[in-house]
C-alpha cells in the first residue's frame, strides 16, 4: 500500500510538471508544435502526446513525423485541439453544448476514446425532438455505435414529433424510407406516417415527387380507417395524381372488404409495427361491479373499451404469450371463491374475445405470473385449502399443458413476480402469517428449476408492484402490514444491489406497474381504505415521477397491466 501511495504521488507531480512546462514556462523543454489551418501554434511534448494518443503514437514513430518539431494539423478546429492537449495533461476536460461538435471529431481523429464516449454520453442526454436526427447523423459519420443506436430508437420512440421539426425535411429519402420501413416505429396511428411522407415530398414537391410511390410502399396503409382513406387520403392532390399511388389504396380498401388474414402474410403493409404499443388495463373502472378491460394509449393519453371478460376475476394474473395471446389467470370471483380457471384473448383475430383455455393444477389468488420463452409461469399465491403457497407452476402453449416446478424456499402470497434475462423474480409479499410483510427476494431459473435467493429489499413490501425497465427491475409501493409506501427501490443483477429512487407522489399496493416508451406507468392501487384512482410514471433518466391522469378504479379492486402490440382495429372496441 506504502509503494502504491508513492507511486500514485508521483505520477501525479510528474503530471504537474508536465503541465507546468507546457504552460508556465514558455514551452520549456517542449519538442513538438502543432499548427492548425488557421495558424494557431499549440505546443507539447511527444512523448506525452503519444502516450495518451494512438494516434500521436503512430505519427512519432512510424512517419516522417517524427523527426520534425512542427506538425501541420489539417480539419480540425484549434479550439478542439487546445481543450485535447490540455486534457491530455491534466485529465480534466468541460463537455458543453458550444464545443460538444467539435470536441467529438477531434477525438475520434486522435483516438481518444475516454473523450469520445464522454462527448457520447452528453450528446444522449441532450436528445430532444428537434436534434435526434442531427445527433444520429454524428453518431453515423464519427462511428459512435451506442449513440447511433440510441438516437436511433429515440427517432422511432418519438416520431410524431420528430416528424413535426426542420431536421426531418432535410433528410435523403433514403434516410426517410429507413425510417417508416421500421417495425419499431412507435406511432399512435399509421395516418401520421403518412401525413409525415405527405409533409416531407411537399417540402420540396418539384423534385421529391417522383419518389412518393417508393414512400408509399412503406407506408402501412391498410392499418388506417377505410374512413380516413376516403377523405384524406383519396382526396390528397399528390396522391390523385399519383397512378401507383392509386394501386396502394385498391390494397387498403381491399383489406377491410376482404379477409384481411389472406392479406397479411402478402406485403409488410398489412402486418402491426411491433414498436406500436398500447397498455391493456384490467379492473374495475367507474361504478362497474364487473372486472373491465380498456386499452390505454400514453402517447395519446386516450382510453377505449376492451372486450368483456367471460370470468370476473379479482387479483388474477395477467400475461401476454406469442405477442398476441393475453391469459387471465385464477383469482377470485366476487364472493372470495378462489380459481384455477384460466381465460384467453387473441389480440390478432379480426374480432377479438374471450375464450377458456386450460386449468391451472392449483387454485390461486393474489399471485404473480411471468413469461419465459412462451411459457407462463403461475407462482406463489394463496387458496382456503392451503393458505399461502410456495407451489410454482408452468403452463407450455404447444402443448397446452400445465404442470408444477420447483417450490420456492418461502411461501408468498401478494408477491409481485418479474421476468429479467430469462430468469423468474419472486419478490416480496406475505408469508405464513398474511400479517408478516416480506423483504426476501428469490430467482428462479427454468435451465436448472431451482430458486435462488438474491439480495433482499431495503423494507418488506407485501402487494408491491414491479415491473422491468432497461434491464433494471424495479420495485414500488407495497406495505409492511401497517404502511402503505410510496418509496420504491430499484435491482440490478449484475450487482446483486438494490438502490433508492424517487418516491411517487401517492402511497400506494396493489397497483398495477408496466414499462412502455422507456416510462415505467403505475396504476391505480390502494391506501389503506382509500383508492389510489390516479396513473403516475417514472423516468429513469430524470428520477423523478409525474401524474398522468386519474384511473377512475371503482372500490378496491387491484389494476393488472400488462404492454401489448397495438389491436389493429382499436378504436372498434
Amino acid at each position: 500500500m506504502q509503494n502504491t501511495n508513492i507511486k500514485n504521488r508521483l505520477m501525479q507531480r510528474l503530471m504537474e510538471c508536465y503541465n507546468h512546462y507546457a504552460s508556465k514556462l514558455d514551452g520549456l523543454f517542449c519538442d513538438i508544435k502543432l499548427k492548425t489551418d488557421d495558424n494557431k501554434i499549440i505546443i507539447a511534448h511527444k512523448v506525452l502526446l503519444a502516450s495518451a494518443s494512438p494516434y500521436f503514437h503512430a505519427m512519432f514513430t512510424n512517419f516522417s513525423e517524427r523527426n520534425h518539431d512542427l506538425v501541420v494539423m489539417r480539419e480540425i478546429d484549434s479550439t478542439a485541439l487546445q481543450q485535447l492537449v490540455n486534457f491530455i495533461y491534466s485529465g480534466r476536460i468541460v463537455i458543453t453544448e458550444e464545443n460538444v461538435q467539435d470536441l467529438l471529431p477531434a477525438a475520434n481523429l486522435l483516438q481518444l476514446q475516454e473523450v469520445k464516449e464522454v462527448c457520447c454520453d452528453f450528446l444522449n442526454s441532450q436528445l430532444c425532438p428537434t436534434n435526434c436526427i442531427g445527433i444520429h447523423a454524428i453518431a453515423d459519420l464519427h462511428s459512435c455505435t451506442k449513440l447511433l443506436t440510441s438516437s436511433e430508437l429515440y427517432i422511432q420512440q418519438h416520431f410524431s414529433e420528430v416528424v413535426g421539426g426542420d431536421e426531418f425535411l432535410s433528410l435523403s429519402s433514403e434516410k426517410v424510407i429507413q425510417l417508416i420501413s421500421s417495425d419499431k416505429l412507435t406511432v399512435p396511428s399509421e395516418e401520421k406516417v403518412f401525413e409525415s411522407v405527405i409533409r416531407w415530398v411537399k417540402y420540396d414537391s418539384g423534385s421529391r415527387k417522383c419518389i412518393l410511390p417508393q414512400l408509399m410502399e412503406h407506408v402501412r396503409l391498410p392499418l388506417t380507417s377505410k374512413d380516413y382513406i376516403l377523405k384524406k387520403v383519396v382526396e390528397e392532390p399528390l396522391i390523385r395524381n399519383c397512378l401507383k399511388c392509386k394501386d396502394y389504396i385498391s390494397e387498403a380498401l381491399n383489406f377491410h372488404t376482404l379477409n384481411s388474414e389472406e392479406l397479411i402474410s402478402q406485403n409488410i403493409r398489412c402486418k402491426d409495427r411491433h414498436g406500436d404499443k398500447v397498455i391493456l388495463v384490467a379492473s374495475r373502472f367507474d361504478t362497474d361491479e364487473c372486472i373491465s378491460i380498456k386499452f390505454y394509449e400514453p402517447k395519446m393519453n386516450r382510453w377505449h373499451n376492451g372486450p368483456e371478460m367471460i370470468t370476473n376475476r379479482k387479483n388474477a394474473g395477467l400475461a401476454v404469450v406469442k405477442d398476441n395471446l393475453v391469459f387471465a389467470v385464477g383469482g377470485s370471483t366476487h364472493i372470495w371463491q378462489q380459481l384455477q380457471s384460466v381465460d384467453v384473448l387473441d389480440l390478432s383475430s379480426e374480432s377479438p374475445c374471450w375464450k377458456s383455455s386450460v386449468e391451472m393444477l392449483v387454485k390461486r389468488n393474489s399471485f404473480g405470473v411471468g413469461v419465459i420463452n412462451n411459457k407462463l409461469y403461475a407462482v406463489g399465491g394463496h387458496n382456503d385449502r392451503d393458505g399461502s403457497l410456495d407451489s410454482a407452476e408452468v403452463f407450455d402453449y404447444n402443448s397446452q399443458e400445465w404442470r408444477m416446478i420447483s417450490s420456492m424456499s418461502t411461501r408468498r402470497c401478494g408477491l409481485g413476480v418479474a421476468v429479467l434475462n430469462n430468469l423468474l423474480y419472486a419478490i416480496g409479499g406475505e408469508g405464513e402469517c398474511r400479517e408478516d410483510a416480506l423483504e426476501t427476494v428469490e430467482c428462479y431459473d427454468p435451465s436448472l428449476d431451482t430458486w435462488t435467493e438474491v439480495e433482499d429489499m431495503f423494507l418488506c413490501r407485501s402487494r408491491v408492484g414491479v415491473g422491468v425497465l432497461d434491464g433494471v427491475l424495479y420495485a414500488v409501493g407495497g406495505h409492511n402490514g401497517l404502511k402503505t409506501r410510496s418509496s420504491c427501490q430499484a435491482y440490478r443483477p449484475s450487482t446483486d444491489d438494490w438502490t433508492t429512487i424517487a418516491d411517487m407522489n401517492f402511497p400506494r399496493y396493489g397497483a398495477g406497474v408496466v414499462a412502455i416508451d422507456g416510462l415505467l406507468y403505475v396504476f391505480g392501487g390502494s391506501h389503506n381504505s382509500h383508492i389510489e384512482d390516479s396513473i403516475e410514471c417514472y423516468s429513469p433518466i430524470t428520477n423523478t415521477w409525474t401524474i398522468v391522469e386519474p384511473l377512475r378504479i371503482h372500490e378496491y379492486a387491484t389494476a393488472r397491466v400488462i404492454a401489448i402490440n397495438r389491436p389493429r382495429h382499436l378504436n372498434t372496441y
